[in-house]
């Protein structure tokens, strides 16, 4: 699946991106923007807004991610996390809604897992000149076959990879157990092949095209990264903890400082 070339790729994603966790109302607006450019303007799923932000009711509940393209010095997509409120036991998470004629409640069982440990997954963007390829314009993110065939480091798909495992590491950092979204087929057998095992978790709704209820387990794709990933999820862990740190919103706790994740052969 990946070449000699692509080898070294935590080395390669620091020449290029920088996971940014957006910790400032500065930060949280270029998310807003670039989702505007992306959802409103580009896809129109959403109504354009006339102060150029993209928000709902939901970024209150979030965290949010960004990539910067360091050589262009520009951010190239975002991403978010939804994390219920803590005293609202009753409150849902969108995809909860959108799919809840669908969603095996079982796996989500408050009994079970706290409502703590589970966030979903969303907005997940990157600007046109980073994602438009021929053929490609109907998505806010998009992975092709030709990302895994042989061909320069650069055809990698950085950006979205970033973005994902920048997900997964903040939500290791919050103690979140379980990762929900929604997504198209196509994409989570892409993101399977690149070592983010998305299972889905009920039938297939309409939702901006079809999309399945769908789940990442944070501690296993840590522990399942594959040796060639492992020096890219590094990169992203390290960018975001330092992001924290200096932000003084590194979460005191074991999963904070103790990143030893054991190495497992590829699969």
């Amino acid at each position: 699946m990946f070449t000699q070339k692509t080898t070294h790729l935590g080395t390669a994603f620091r020449q290029y991106f920088k996971i940014v966790p957006a910790l400032t109302k500065e930060l949280k607006y270029e998310a807003y923007r670039i989702r505007h450019s992306v959802y409103c303007e580009d896809l129109q799923f959403e109504s354009s807004r006339p102060d150029g932000f993209e928000t709902d009711e939901y970024d209150i509940h979030a965290l949010h991610l960004l990539i910067r393209n360091i050589q262009q010095d520009t951010f190239t997509g975002c991403l978010r996390i939804i994390t219920p409120p803590t005293d609202s036991p009753d409150w849902l998470l969108p995809f909860e809604k959108t799919c809840a004629d669908t969603l095996n409640r079982a796996i989500i069982d408050p009994v079970k897992l706290p409502r703590k440990q589970i966030a979903e997954v969303s907005r997940l963007a990157v600007i046109s000149s980073f994602r438009r390829r021929k053929g490609e314009t109907n998505s806010p993110v998009n992975l092709t076959e030709n990302d895994f065939n042989s061909g320069p480091v650069s055809r990698f798909p950085y950006i979205p990879l970033g973005l994902y495992y920048g997900a997964v590491e903040l939500a290791r950092l919050h103690n979140i157990k379980l990762l929900f979204l929604l997504t198209e087929e196509r994409l989570a057998n892409h993101f399977n092949k690149l070592g983010i095992k998305i299972e889905f978790i009920g039938a297939p709704t309409s939702h901006r095209g079809i999309r399945f209820p769908s789940m990442v387990d944070v501690s296993k794709t840590v522990l399942n990264l594959r040796p060639i990933i492992r020096p890219l999820y590094q990169a992203v862990a390290r960018d975001i903890q330092t992001g924290m740190r200096k932000a003084g919103q590194l979460p005191e706790s074991p999963a904070s400082t103790n990143f030893h994740a054991p190495n497992r052969a590829a699969r």
